[in-house]
């Protein structure tokens, strides 16, 4: 008779190969449960530690990540097909431990400072922050260590407990990190990152006090349901369909190299890279000229990882959908220009793709791409541009390039995005100091940015005290 697995596995493929070489166990709703219940005993005495002895704890875990990062890395490697990325997904961890450091008591101390209240000078009002016992966190596959600890980090400094249920498509970095979390003990009793799948997720919202999401609208739609079933707040960063704004002052030489980098850097798989870009026609075709031979000289690091500018699709049904997008384009009249067809290594790679001849029905106008496509529409004014840029479903964020910093500042205010980066693009990929708000379908919720990326795992208790003479009822009294 045959013998029936203890636990139910499920096969990972190596971007590089298409080959399933590695496999996960998803954790089951009881295993979750049974986590959760772990972590909440230990989260009150976490709690309790000052903020000071919370960074500290932090701080060694910076130390563990760096006696694991070579484990680290190299998983990150197998799982996205990239090495350099890998690296500075690690050293951007560190750096997010560094900012909290630095950042955390100067937030939390000006939060609950006392004050005298306005309405009744003998009252002194004040705020204590309380952390949400157990924080949720489901990450997409794009940047595997980078999104998983994003929200963590922030989280795990504000007092919470935390459980991490990174994609299933890139799990690879799970165990190394695990290792390095349980090498630090008092972190270890209050942070997980487990194995999973949608069921786990599922299990996971359901088992938490609050959920931050990281991923597709199709996916945080169903979050959010259950979030609100739930009654607990959910943070939701979803997808984007990023404009890039280039007007007649900009160099179009200078435009063309940034616009390259902002659509194809990590072959396209970010939700804050350019897939459309509006160039004003007076530069069009110069602009296009250099796009062009910029993007068909940009390499592939096959067959060698270590050489190449972008690497193979993390995850082969998203090289189908932008197969799929190429070719809604070229039936309805649009021309590629360069690139344009998936290529086959086992893995799947797309050579930068620059697409002209772009009218607005198109798929790879209205859906998001996530693959290194570019698309350039020519536009007559600013306020056409403007319309262009802001039509559509998503206002993640968007770019403007100009002559002047204060020229693309006035462009920048009129689009509907939560960044805008100016004369530059995807700089929200890099820098988190100012907060945003998600228009559209791109997310629900508080800003992972600037300060709310950390105040919003507090509930905040108003302590009001009363320091003179309570009001009698008779204040309250009909006079005749």
């Amino acid at each position: 008779m045959a013998s029936v697995p203890l636990f139910r596995t499920l096969p990972v493929a190596n971007p590089r190969t298409g080959i399933a070489d590695y496999h996960i166990e998803p954790l089951d709703a009881p295993a979750v449960d049974a986590l959760a219940l772990r972590l909440r005993k230990a989260q009150p005495a976490w709690a309790a530690l000052s903020l000071d002895s919370r960074l500290e704890v932090l701080g060694a875990f910076v130390t563990a990540l760096g006696d694991h990062g070579a484990a680290i890395v190299a998983a990150l490697a197998s799982d996205t097909g990239r090495r350099t990325i890998a690296g500075v997904e690690l050293d951007g961890v560190k750096g997010m431990v560094a900012r909290w450091t630095r950042e955390a008591p100067g937030l939390v101390q000006g939060i609950t400072g006392t004050r005298i209240a306005t309405a009744l000078p003998g009252v002194t009002a004040g705020t204590r922050l309380h952390p949400y016992p157990l924080v949720g966190i489901i990450s997409p596959w794009n940047f595997p260590l980078t999104l998983a600890l994003i929200d963590a980090i922030p989280a795990l400094v504000a007092g919470c407990a935390v459980i991490v249920k990174p994609s299933e498509v890139t799990p690879r970095f799970i165990r190394p990190l695990m290792a390095a979390i349980a090498s630090v003990p008092a972190l270890a009793s209050v942070f997980a990152v487990i194995e999973g799948d949608g069921d786990t997720g599922a299990a996971l919202v359901g088992a938490v006090d609050y959920i931050a999401f990281t991923g597709s609208v199709a996916t945080g739609r169903k979050v959010a349901l259950a979030a609100a079933a739930a009654f607990i707040p959910a943070s939701l960063e979803l997808g984007g369909k990023d404009p890039m704004i280039v007007l007649a002052s900009a160099d179009p030489a200078d435009a063309s190299a940034i616009a390259l980098r902002a659509s194809v850097v990590a072959t396209g798989q970010a939700c804050q890279s350019i897939e459309r870009v509006y160039v004003a026609r007076a530069i069009h075709d110069e602009f296009l000229a250099h796009l062009v031979t910029r993007a068909s000289a940009v390499t592939l690091n096959h067959p060698d990882i270590s050489n190449g500018e972008i690497g193979p699709f993390i995850f082969a049904r998203q090289a189908e959908i932008v197969a799929g997008q190429i070719a809604d384009a070229v039936a309805k009249g649009a021309t590629v220009q360069c690139g344009g067809v998936i290529e086959d290594h086992g893995g799947k790679w797309l050579r930068p793709t620059v697409i002209t001849g772009i009218t607005p029905d198109m798929i790879v106008m209205t859906d998001e791409t996530f693959g290194p496509v570019i698309p350039v529409i020519p536009f007559d004014t600013v306020d056409e541009a403007v319309a262009l840029a802001n039509a559509g479903s998503f206002g993640l964020s968007a770019a403007v390039l100009a002559g002047t910093v204060a020229e693309a500042e006035a462009v920048a205010e009129r689009l509907h995005a939560g960044a805008v980066s100016i004369n530059d693009g995807a700089l929200t990929s890099i820098i988190g100091d100012a907060e945003k708000t998600s228009w559209g379908l791109s997310g629900l919720g508080p800003s992972r940015m600037g300060a709310s990326g950390l105040l919003r795992f507090f509930r905040r208790q108003a302590l009001l005290r009363q320091q003179g003479t309570p009001l009698p009822l008779a204040a309250y009294a009909e006079r005749g």
